[in-house]
């Protein structure tokens, strides 16, 4: 670009933007009269100030000042030609349109708070324990613009009624303090490697339902047994599902038949529940002691979704059919706690060939009582109840507990109450 000796070059700020900054097209700056237009009749009509056409960045020197390319309609720039003042006015449209989207703020884009919580995975207790601490600038979900939260745990997948967990309700709050400690019993390191802690906050209404405010998922693969670990984080929404209309009929098709065919595959090992078993082979009253501890996230058996379970225990082959032992009923619970012990008079040889049968129930007043799920220890077991059993047969007078998944099939029962 040329200057004429003692001539100094003026550049307005918005062609300086234009130049260095913006590589493209400016959009015009809305005037405050532009939301205010004149409704009189008496008034002169409200003609738009003009618009000043943007520049490429490589403008043309001409005469002292820079000389404006060639535009299109729509927020580009604008030809020489169109400077009459419909296709001003068109062009101002078209821009106004495109700056009320960019502006909009939707829902998505809101912000729904942080939640600051500890999670702590004991080896030796089999047990996670995740203490909530507080929330910050949660989303107003009331008409107050204040919000009733609470926290709920869901572990996943599997997530159901039985291993969902709660805190209370903090009334009124969008900074929500609750320093409260919820406990997962039975977790083993296969469910650390390869479960997910859901973590969700809703809001509580006691007319309606509650509402969700926001989530956040952590791989339990991450924890270190023993170790404490914080976490506080910004609440995100949940993933989206995809829509079904998305899909063709034969690939929904494809999809429901594998589905079914999946869950056909694991019916037999599909999983209902935890049971902490202690054995221990007394030499001293020379017999074999069965203790039931508790279940943990037990299947729904009733209408409410929840279960009255007990617990049945056979020493089988059972010829005379005196090995049966149960245990109390705890009404309405998917976590009993038992702490029975019964004992199985028999020699260590004998025992040898026997197989312990554990078997869980739901009691029903008036008719036959569900089966929930069981396990079956003897030599001829897998995993981990043939290595219960083995530890009980090899470690005479030492008390070994461990936890068993319950399975809707048992070898070799009846079930029959």
């Amino acid at each position: 670009m040329t200057v004429r000796r003692g001539k100094k070059l003026t550049i307005s700020i918005q062609e300086h933007m234009a130049i260095d900054v913006c590589p493209g097209p400016i959009r015009p700056i809305r005037q405050i009269s532009a939301y205010f237009p004149r409704l009189s009749p008496e008034a002169p009509p409200l003609i738009p100030p003009p618009v000043p056409a943007p520049l490429y960045g490589g403008a043309v020197a001409g005469g002292g000042g820079l000389s404006p390319g060639p535009s299109s309609p729509g927020g580009l720039l604008l030809s020489p030609g169109a400077t009459s003042l419909a296709d001003r006015q068109s062009m101002l449209g078209s821009l106004d349109t495109s700056v009320e989207i960019d502006s909009y703020d939707s829902d998505d884009t809101t912000s729904l708070g942080t939640l600051e919580f500890d999670l702590l995975y004991e080896r030796d207790t089999s047990s996670l324990h995740c203490t909530v601490l507080r929330a910050k600038g949660l989303k107003p979900m009331d008409f107050n613009g204040l919000a009733d939260p609470y926290v709920k745990l869901h572990l996943l997948p599997g997530a159901c009624k039985a291993n969902k967990l709660k805190t209370r309700t903090v009334r009124n709050s969008l900074n929500p303090v609750w320093n409260e400690t919820l406990t997962y019993c039975g977790i083993t390191d296969e469910d650390m490697s390869r479960r997910t802690l859901r973590v969700s906050v809703c809001d509580e209404d006691k007319l309606t339902h509650n509402e969700f405010i926001g989530e956040s998922r952590v791989a339990l693969r991450r924890l270190k047994p023993g170790l404490r670990a914080h976490y506080n984080i910004c609440l995100e929404h949940p993933p989206p599902l995809p829509s079904p209309s998305a899909m063709s009929a034969a690939l929904r098709g494809i999809s429901c038949y594998l589905r079914e065919w999946q869950c056909e595959e694991r019916a037999e090992l599909e999983e209902r529940g935890r049971l902490l078993l202690s054995l221990q082979f007394c030499t001293q009253r020379g017999g074999l002691i069965v203790g039931v501890v508790r279940c943990a996230h037990l299947a729904a058996m009733d209408v409410n979704g929840f279960s009255d379970p007990y617990v049945k225990t056979y020493l089988k082959p059972d010829v005379h059919k005196k090995s049966k032992h149960k245990t109390a009923v705890i009404k309405k619970t998917l976590n009993p706690e038992f702490n029975e012990e019964f004992f199985y008079e028999i020699s260590l040889s004998e025992l040898s060939s026997k197989v312990l049968e554990v078997t869980v129930w739901d009691y029903d007043l008036g008719k036959s009582n569900d089966f929930i799920g069981g396990i079956s220890l003897s030599c001829h077991a897998k995993g981990d109840c043939l290595r219960h059993w083995f530890d009980c047969l090899k470690d005479k007078g030492k008390r070994v507990e461990r936890w068993h998944t319950l399975t809707n099939e048992l070898p070799g029962s009846t079930y029959n109450d």
